[in-house]
């Protein structure tokens, strides 16, 4: 090959290579007994570092802008934020005792946080930095869910074993959803259609229906099956729902298995083996890919959404608890 080819094709490698890097998706773990977050490159897979983030993380966000990292110190009583390129601390906002879970408002504006050993949803101003409601729920809340529609802030109680309505115009909680033992997790379909309710103990995902005329109503309930796995350690955790509406991933805690349900049938049709208890998940911006928290082998697992297959495992800290990912 002629030198100045040569020249030319390493020149469009490294363009190449440089184009790769600037748009790569951060992935940001909190590493609940470790006390940090790791952040990994969605491009290489490779671990880019990890720094303090607090006693106890565990639920984690970031705003729509991508700017700022949310993080539930639970043990500090306290979301801290950081910035998502230089990874400083910035400052904390008030969030009630022992944040576990939460979600962010779409516009960024608010924060609705459970507070597990108050039995509180908090309603945080991520502007004016202070409290702007608080919530009284069901016992041990966890679990939280925005309606696509932005009308109902959902909250799940493991010891009520509910999932509350709540509105968002005035905080009140308009309706109730028995469902099974030690809800973990609420996730909607992107239509607003349906909504999923993970129960640990139970061991079954209830399915809830957004459509009827006297409001939310309970449909079905999906349970799980996994030859030579004891039924005890099925145990539904986290979950994701792709964008088309299509695929319900749900997390299988010590069971290391990530379910694929079919949306229309509601039917399991796989189990992707994992890490040891698979805890949270989340996509990447072009669910190209799925990755899986797993507390006791302190890794995530990358899973190809379309193959629906585990392609990579990469470590992170001590017992990795959610993930996020910064978008595009």
């Amino acid at each position: 090959m002629p030198r100045s080819l040569l020249l030319g094709c390493a020149a469009l490698a490294l363009t190449a290579g440089a184009a790769s890097q600037a748009f790569a998706n951060k992935v940001f773990v909190s590493n609940e007994r470790g006390n940090t977050v790791t952040v990994v490159d969605s491009a290489t897979w490779e671990t880019v570092t990890e720094f303090p983030a607090g006693n106890r993380p565990r639920g984690i966000g970031i705003s729509p802008d991508g700017k700022h990292l949310y993080v539930c110190a639970s043990d500090d009583d306290a979301i801290k934020v950081f910035d998502t390129e230089t990874y400083e601390f910035l400052w904390s906002l008030p969030s009630g005792p022992d944040p576990e879970l939460f979600v962010v408002s779409p516009d960024g504006s608010k924060i609705y946080v459970s507070n597990e050993d108050d039995n509180l949803v908090t309603v945080v101003d991520t502007q004016k930095k202070t409290v702007e409601a608080e919530v009284p729920v069901g016992v041990e809340p966890e679990g939280m869910a925005l309606s696509p529609d932005g009308k109902f802030i959902i909250n799940t109680s493991e010891t009520t074993n509910m999932a509350h309505f709540i509105d968002s115009a005035d905080y009140k909680i308009k309706h109730n959803i028995l469902v099974d033992q030690r809800p973990r997790y609420a996730r909607f379909t992107n239509d607003g259609s349906l909504l999923f309710v993970s129960s640990e103990i139970g061991g079954t995902v209830s399915v809830i229906s957004m459509t009827g005329e006297s409001g939310p109503e309970l449909k079905t309930k999906i349970s799980f099956e996994v030859p030579g796995v004891l039924p005890e350690w099925l145990q539904p955790v986290g979950m994701r729902v792709t964008a088309d509406n299509k695929w319900l991933f749900v997390a299988l805690g010590p069971a290391n298995r990530v379910a694929v349900v079919d949306v229309e049938t509601l039917k399991v049709v796989k189990y992707i083996l994992t890490g040891q208890r698979v805890w949270q998940l989340e996509f990447t911006p072009d669910e190209a890919y799925l990755l899986t928290t797993n507390g006791n082998s302190n890794d995530i697992t990358v899973i190809d959404v379309a193959a629906q297959e585990a392609i990579k495992s990469v470590q992170v800290g001590q017992q990795p608890w959610g993930v996020v990912v910064a978008p595009d």
